[in-house]
């Protein structure tokens, strides 16, 4: 059953369009037949698929509206940007239902496209296979629970941010506890939904993994003592929601091995609930509370310690750490913090790798005046990337050419050694959620210097990453054959190093 509010009904031309692009990328995907599961995120539609041979990713990438593919695991995940996901996904999913008792459709023939495309399809191929170690895709799943979490942080993070203001300014008395009691509500019960999500992804009872989670946030914890100490309500957080969720997924495994048929439906969940309950209250929670508290004390030391070399490292590593799947560590660690202080420090110096991401992409675009096919990739890939979706112009553009994908890590690691630097210098400030970046970061910071000073030296940060992304590309993203290679009319050249020369004969927003 579904937990979203009902939407205003779309206007029919948007309407029509969001069909139209589900009808385009489901022959694409193999028909529904080879569709298992669909979900969605912030701005990815993430299908589940029986075959992957079925696929057509060149036809995909040239569907309109479409920013790229991404394969991350088991899922298969066509970007389509923040808003558009939202209102395809429910599109496609009713054309799969629609469609599932008839012959799957064959896809159409490939679209060729050489050079850039080839060279990010090939890219995308190897980091799957490095990815696919048991650490990596244990991280993939901790990261399935917290992202369906995403769009109520961020909704609830823009109410809490509006409501800040309006106290500030002191607008509005009467709705301001109205709008403390929307924007806090969700955060005040948000252990309860991680461990219902944890259960459902590692195969429990989702609604077990709930009830454990629920004891952390319980008022009574107050009452009992753990380590010679009370406990107090919420002590653990989201950490002590997951371990406990965890731990209930194991219970209840055993039990179904063990408990009789006849008494399963009485035992199973009596014993889940009681041991992992306890278990959690004198144990989970007070560890999960030292963890929290000692990640929430390292993230505040680490930038008011390090400063400008701190945010360096940080803005300079996040891309690499993506393209290796172990940004996916940092979903609970932003959710702990939010959870403590209500903003995690690091996201937005974090951000500062897809500044240096677009600052690259800008230098590309001016370093090949004559290569069509490379510009016109730039020009579909850059408003997202100016509002935090990274993935058009990492596959196709940065990391295809090579070169420019380093000198964007070092956009990155300028900007993040700005916002470091100011941190350090007393203007600390962060995210009420995780999720966007770049500009669509701005409505969610949350700082101790005032809105003003917050947004400013937030922006400043991108101005750097933008600026230092493009001086470091423009200087050292090409090599003199690269740039004889490459610019041309035709788009004909080969991307740098081992590959060789290969055509880009289209744009192809990856």
């Amino acid at each position: 059953m579904s937990t979203e509010p009902a939407e205003p009904a779309e206007p029919a031309e948007s309407t029509d369009k969001n069909r139209a692009t589900a009808a385009a990328l489901l022959p694409l995907v193999g028909g529904p037949d080879n569709v298992v599961s669909v979900a969605h995120c912030m701005t990815r539609l993430r299908i589940g698929l029986r075959d992957r041979s079925l696929v057509d990713d060149s036809a995909l990438r040239a569907v309109p509206g479409v920013l790229g593919v991404v394969e991350d695991g088991d899922t298969y995940q066509v970007v389509l940007g923040p808003g558009t996901v939202a209102r395809v996904t429910p599109e496609f999913e009713a054309l799969v239902e629609k469609g599932r008792p008839a012959t799957p459709q064959a896809a159409p023939q490939p679209v060729t496209a050489g050079g850039l495309a080839e060279r990010g399809a090939a890219l995308k191929e190897a980091r799957k296979a490095r990815n696919a170690t048991p650490f990596k895709l244990f991280l993939r799943r901790i990261a399935n629970v917290f992202v369906p979490l995403i769009p109520a942080l961020i909704g609830c993070g823009v109410i809490a941010g509006l409501n800040g203001l309006l106290t500030n300014l002191g607008w509005a008395p009467a709705v301001v506890p109205a709008l403390a009691a929307i924007a806090s509500g969700f955060m005040s019960l948000i252990a309860v939904f991680v461990g219902f999500n944890t259960a459902k992804e590692f195969g429990g009872t989702p609604v077990l993994g709930g009830a454990v989670a629920a004891v952390i946030v319980f008022p009574g914890v107050a009452k009992i003592d753990a380590f010679g100490e009370h406990l107090s309500p919420g002590q653990g957080g989201v950490l002590g929601a997951l371990a406990a969720a965890l731990l209930a997924v194991r219970v209840e495994r055993w039990c179904r091995r063990r408990v009789p048929e006849t008494l399963d439906v009485l035992v199973t969940p009596t014993l889940t609930v009681l041991v992992t309950g306890l278990v959690t209250l004198y144990g989970l929670m007070f560890l999960a509370g030292e963890a929290a508290a000692a990640i929430g004390a390292f993230a505040n030391w680490l930038l008011a310690a390090g400063g400008a070399f701190a945010g360096l490292v940080l803005g300079g590593l996040f891309l690499p750490l993506v393209m290796l799947g172990l940004h996916q560590a940092l979903i609970p660690i932003h959710t702990t913090l939010i959870e403590q202080s209500g903003h995690t420090v690091l996201l937005p110096i974090l951000a500062m790798a897809g500044a240096g991401q677009v600052g690259a992409a800008l230098a590309v675009y001016c370093r090949l005046p004559r290569n069509g096919s490379v510009r016109a990739t730039v020009r579909s890939a850059l408003p997202a990337g100016f509002l935090g979706v990274g993935e058009p112009l990492i596959y196709g553009v940065s990391l295809p050419l090579g070169r420019p994908f380093v000198t964007a890590c070092v956009g990155g690691a300028a900007g993040g050694a700005f916002l470091g630097l100011c941190n350090q210098l007393g203007v600390a400030f962060g995210s009420k959620a995780i999720g966007p970046s770049g500009w669509a970061l701005f409505p969610l910071l949350d700082g101790t210097s005032g809105m003003g000073v917050t947004v400013a030296v937030y922006a400043g940060g991108l101005a750097v990453g933008y600026l230092a992304g493009f001086a470091a590309t423009w200087f050292f993203g090409f090599t003199k054959r690269m740039l004889a290679d490459l610019d041309t009319d035709a788009g004909a050249g080969a991307p740098p190093a081992p590959a060789g020369p290969a055509s880009a004969k289209e744009p192809v927003p990856a």
